[in-house]
């Protein structure tokens, strides 16, 4: 594991490398608008994929850098998503852009533009708490790109029932909140939660070509 600052026009991003030993792919995932990359579901793909030939960039967005607690406008995560591309695809290898959250957002508006090889989208928003009419259903059917969307059964920013049909994979986790935490009355444990998070997304990495 090694860590990198690089500067952007947004200001400076982090982006912190748990390399495979034989990489076919990489990820580039990032945080949401409320926390960083200490998030369960980045570190847990951070830990697991590098053995199944998938390097992975966990990526602090400049605003996290700079210890402000509150994210900017969509415009400038773009601007930062943007900043950071030329270091995760220096390798030639295919790059998968992925994010939670406002972070998935970022993922989807920019893929086509930034050539990704596609998009993980880690409890996509597709609406504020409450409001299903703000849809933003609309950046992820425009990603472009092969997608698989990971959902908590319990998100109040979109239940997976509440998602449009469209061109992507959506992959339920039962129970889970936003942060993909489950209850402890649930059928299923914390770490059995996580588990189908990264299984999915090892079985999706692999079947990318």
């Amino acid at each position: 594991m090694t860590a990198e600052i690089i500067a952007t026009d947004a200001g400076d991003a982090r982006i912190t490398w748990h390399p495979a030993k034989e990489p076919r792919l990489v990820l580039a995932v990032s945080h949401g608008a409320g926390g960083g990359v200490e998030a369960r579901d980045l570190r847990a793909l951070a830990a697991v994929l590098p053995a199944h030939g998938v390097t992975v960039a966990l990526v602090e967005q400049p605003w996290r850098v700079a210890g402000k607690k509150l994210a900017p406008a969509p415009k400038t995560l773009d601007v930062g998503w943007r900043g950071i591309w030329p270091a995760v695809s220096g390798s030639g290898l295919p790059v998968v852009s992925g994010g939670r959250s406002a972070g998935a957002r970022v993922a989807c508006r920019t893929a086509v533009e930034l050539g990704a090889h596609a998009v993980l989208a880690l409890s996509f928003p597709l609406h504020p708490p409450g409001r299903p009419e703000r849809s933003r259903a609309g950046e992820l059917l425009g990603s472009g790109v092969p997608t698989l969307v990971v959902q908590g059964g319990n998100d109040p920013f979109g239940k997976p029932e509440e998602f449009p049909d469209g061109d992507f994979r959506l992959v339920e986790v039962p129970y889970g909140d936003h942060g993909f935490a489950v209850p402890k009355r649930a059928d299923i444990t914390q770490e059995q939660a996580v588990a189908i998070i990264t299984d999915a997304v090892v079985e999706w990495t692999g079947s990318l070509g």
